[in-house]
């Protein structure tokens, strides 16, 4: 089977499927990503030929603020529509392609392969109500509600090109359109469980300090420090945690980038514009920015972990909170919805208002007074995530199974 899969930020969700066809001689793959977007790294074997595209910049052109994004979308789809005729014309003629949809690459992609089944990744519908209105810090504008409607335009229009969609969530279902849910299915991406498992013996230097799990140690990570994960409330509850608990170490992990909603004034950082706020007020010996890490620092950085803070708006649900939880981390996490389809308050993990920073402080003490009473917490987390969100035996066979279907032309089950 001849498989094209196209990302913008190859692999992304498709790190592990990629690499499972790929693995298989019986299978040629071909990526198709941003030049300067992607984190793939060619292997020595070639066994998935990479074809990056190069995003032009811009021009000044007089376009309505609200198309914007699609012209950019559009500028995506010319793009990869240039580079896969490349395949094209080498007579690679994919039996199925796989597409994020968030970026408009699939948009053009059925003009050139007319009989190949697209799988669209469907990741996020926006809507009013959910997490562009819902933190009182950045209130809605009626041009914010306005983008919202035109955002979802790229989607939709790829949607009808798609044979099928597969998004990670229950939630993130539930959000898109009831025409679409009929040919959706709900598969998450996939942790690997095996590789991210708890371990007592871990230790740590940071910042000149050697730190183990006899320590008490609050860890919170995420790709970008930003509000739509909660980085401004965690950062103002860190003054009031830090005088209840004066042996504790916060480690937070994360860049300065701007991954989701509008960046801050002045061309600062949001890790910058929350230090000038209560910096004064943090014991910065005990406070840790360790920015982004490599893979397996963060994991050891989670098998470390005392309490582990995950924060979100009503948004797409991050890997790394699954991750904590195969590490058998003790999760204190939002009362938001993508939360909400995996920990059940008290039995996997507890949740929290994600505004009420004194309930953070409290539920963050209440596990570190109680660290035996809290192993079967821990527990149960590793299993949810085992039980549901494992790679190798969960997530990954249902993908390949829908990607077999879809290339030959079966309905899903």
């Amino acid at each position: 089977m001849r498989l094209l899969f196209v990302h913008r930020s190859f692999p992304g969700q498709y790190r592990h499927l990629a690499a499972h066809f790929a693995a298989n001689h019986e299978h040629s793959v071909a990526a198709i990503g941003e030049a300067y977007g992607s984190t793939f790294i060619e292997d020595e074997t070639g066994s998935i030929q990479w074809l990056p595209y190069a995003m032009p910049k811009l021009p000044p052109a007089p376009v309505h603020r609200y198309l914007r994004g699609r012209e950019i979308a559009l500028r995506r789809a010319d793009q990869v529509h240039n580079v896969a005729a490349t395949l094209k014309r080498e007579g690679f003629i994919p039996d199925i392609i796989c597409a994020h949809t968030g970026w408009g690459e699939a948009l053009l992609l059925k003009d050139l392969f007319p009989d190949s089944p697209l799988l669209g990744f469907f990741e996020f519908f926006f809507r009013t109500g959910a997490d562009s209105e819902f933190d009182p810090a950045f209130p809605p504008r009626q041009i914010d509600a306005h983008r919202v409607r035109i955002k979802n335009d790229v989607i939709l229009q790829t949607f009808d090109l798609c044979n099928w969609g597969v998004t990670p969530t229950y939630w993130q279902f539930t959000q898109f359109p009831q025409h679409c849910r009929e040919r959706l299915s709900v598969i998450f991406d996939g942790i690997d469980t095996n590789a991210l498992t708890p371990n007592s013996q871990t230790r740590m230097r940071i910042d000149e300090i050697e730190l183990t799990r006899e320590n008490e140690i609050i860890t919170f990570a995420n790709r970008n420090l930003e509000p739509y994960r909660g980085f401004h409330v965690f950062m103002r509850c860190l003054p009031r945690l830090l005088r209840k608990r004066p042996q504790a170490h916060v480690l937070v992990i994360g860049g300065d980038g701007i991954g989701y909603g509008p960046p801050p004034r002045a061309g600062k950082s949001w890790r910058e514009v929350l230090l000038a706020e209560v910096g004064h007020a943090l014991d910065r010996s005990r406070v840790h920015f360790l920015g982004r890490v490599p893979y397996d620092e963060f994991i050891a950085l989670l098998q470390l972990s005392s309490v582990h803070v995950y924060l979100t708006y009503p948004f797409v649900l991050s890997w790394s909170m699954i991750e904590a939880m195969s590490c058998g981390c003790a999760v204190i996490a939002s009362a938001t919805p993508p939360v909400m389809e995996v920990i059940k308050d008290g039995e996997n993990g507890l949740l929290v208002d994600f505004f009420d920073g004194d309930g953070i402080v409290d539920a963050i003490s209440r596990v570190l007074d109680h660290p035996d009473r809290m192993q079967a917490m821990r527990a149960a987390a590793r299993r949810s995530a085992v039980e549901r969100y494992d790679l190798a035996t969960v997530c990954l066979p249902r993908q390949a199974e829908l990607i077999h279907r879809i290339a030959a032309r079966r309905r899903p089950e």
